[in-house]
């Protein structure tokens, strides 16, 4: 049973929270004087992340490990976080990957993957805590959208399709929850320097040659946002001129575009 701390704002529950714009994340709840659930697949980055946390911070840091790929999980997540007695005052679903290459090529039982995590899982999450917090009238969440969700995807076609999924779900909710005090916001960065093109196998793509966005920034920029209640923020100036174009350029041309900033740079998978 988890005995919060008296001077803490609550918990902050953070899935994918063990690096990348999770982690990054998590320091600012943890500077702030959060609590944390960092969930992620791997014990020893979790541990890592926690002790990091916890020394510099100051904060209780509860881990769980769990694998977001099953189906089941995001069900047993909230079952066990329950049981340890955390209400979770923030969720932020974090954890996302994408698979890279042309949709034809692809392995569909790994395209499959992708939906469930991204989207099923995201689901399961933001549905169990989101009726805990409306019973509440108290609460915030964080979704990890993308610029992706607003723009064609050639050669990330699945993963571009589920961030708009994500989108769309927050834009809907926050329509719902409009006469609440529970707010739901969309954190909509560009290409992020992070562990994501490794694990989508993007290292041959020519987006790896344009200027990263520094997570630590994505973060903050999402952080600042979600504690203002805001519907949801594009991160960084050029990501923001590339949203405002998807609004005007023709789906045609800006899928061309992607597809140019996307495909390999040798031309070839």
């Amino acid at each position: 049973m988890a005995t919060e701390n008296s001077s803490s704002k609550g918990y902050a529950l953070i899935t994918g929270g063990s690096a990348g714009i999770g982690y990054e994340l998590a320091k600012c709840f943890a500077e702030d004087g959060y609590n944390l659930v960092l969930v992620a697949r791997t014990e020893s980055d979790l541990q890592r992340s926690a002790s990091e946390l916890k020394q510099q911070y100051n904060v209780q840091v509860t881990t769980i490990v769990k694998d977001l790929f099953e189906p089941r999980a995001a069900f047993e997540l909230y079952d066990e976080v329950n049981a340890q007695g955390i209400t979770v005052d923030v969720l932020v679903n974090d954890a996302g990957q994408g698979q890279y290459g042309l949709f034809v090529d692809q392995d569909i039982n790994r395209l499959l993957e992708i939906i469930q995590l991204n989207v099923s899982a995201l689901t399961v999450l933001t549905h169990l805590y989101l009726k805990d917090m409306v019973t509440r009238n108290s609460g915030k969440i964080l979704q990890l959208a993308s610029i992706a969700s607003e723009l064609p995807g050639p050669w990330q076609a699945v993963y571009h399709a589920t961030k708009a999924y994500v989108l769309h779900l927050t834009e809907g909710l926050i329509s719902e929850l409009k006469d609440s005090e529970v707010t739901i916001t969309a954190l909509q960065p560009g290409a992020t320097d992070t562990d994501f093109f490794n694990k989508a196998h993007m290292q041959s793509s020519k987006i790896l040659d344009s200027k990263l966005s520094d997570a630590a920034q994505v973060a903050r920029d999402g952080y600042n946002a979600l504690m203002k209640g805001d519907d949801k923020i594009v991160s960084g100036l050029k990501n923001k001129i590339m949203v405002g174009m998807s609004n005007v350029v023709p789906d045609t041309m800006l899928a061309e575009q992607m597809n140019k900033m996307q495909e390999p740079k040798s031309g070839k998978e």
